[in-house]
């Protein structure tokens, strides 16, 4: 797999045409390659900022989360959320590389990874692409942030190991590798997280990747996530008092 970074000028408030950005940094484009793409500047063509100076931060997190447990309850006095069915700090909402401004996340995060699949497509004539908006995150008990998937499109996003044998001939009854994520994590890494300025990475040779020339299926969307219910961590979810968001 190689993952190549593209270097772009300083992507700002005053953007609002993520696809002529593409045209000018994106040259090429083959077939059977995925398009990273930061998960900022799809929010700062959108306008999704908000001055620092006209808005509470903690405000801005209650009104973009699901859930959130105040910062109050952290000793780093950081909100930790749950948006769109992902567990993370702040909603999203960033306030890095962005000159003053809190930098929400994207509206229709899938609806833009569907549109710049079908921009990618028709400027190029290709027929297996795909696109992942990446943003990062921290994991429980480890330091540091990963890359991680806001949305995908043009392949599957899980790879199924249920029904397969392991070395040993053993039925695989759980396993699902998730290829998007995955995929994330490693452009994230080559992206960066500071003053790189490489929102966007193309991604060729890239394992266990089934493309497919459409947007993925709301049924394929759901089988992506789960409840906190049914979630593996439930015992640790269902024990904190979560309120509720308006997000």
């Amino acid at each position: 797999m190689h993952i190549q970074p593209l270097t772009t000028r300083k992507i700002t408030t005053t953007d609002r045409d993520l696809f002529a950005i593409l045209d000018q940094y994106l040259t090429e484009f083959n077939e059977g390659e995925i398009l990273a793409i930061a998960s900022k500047i799809v929010a700062l063509c959108q306008g999704r900022t908000i001055p620092m100076t006209e808005a509470s931060k903690a405000a801005l997190i209650e009104a973009e989360s699901t859930y959130f447990l105040p910062a109050t309850l952290s000793r780093y006095e950081v909100y930790l959320t749950i948006k769109a069915h992902a567990l993370m700090p702040f909603a999203g909402i960033d306030e890095s590389n962005s000159d003053g401004q809190y930098v929400l996340w994207p509206q229709a995060p899938q609806a833009a990874a569907n549109a710049i699949r079908g921009y990618l497509q028709q400027r190029f004539g290709l027929h297996r692409v795909g696109v992942i908006i990446t943003d990062s995150r921290p994991l429980p008990l480890r330091w540091g942030v990963t890359g991680f998937t806001v949305a995908h499109s043009g392949f599957l996003a899980l790879y199924d190991y249920r029904g397969q044998s392991d070395l040993f001939g053993r039925p695989l009854q759980m396993t699902q590798a998730n290829v998007a994520d995955a995929l994330a994590a490693a452009a994230v890494l080559v992206m960066g997280e500071g003053s790189e300025q490489t929102p966007l990475a193309r991604i060729a040779g890239a394992p266990f990747v089934e493309f497919q020339n459409r947007d993925p299926t709301p049924e394929e969307l759901a089988a992506l996530v789960t409840s906190i219910e049914d979630d593996l961590y439930a015992p640790l979810l269902n024990g904190v008092a979560w309120q509720r968001g308006k997000g």
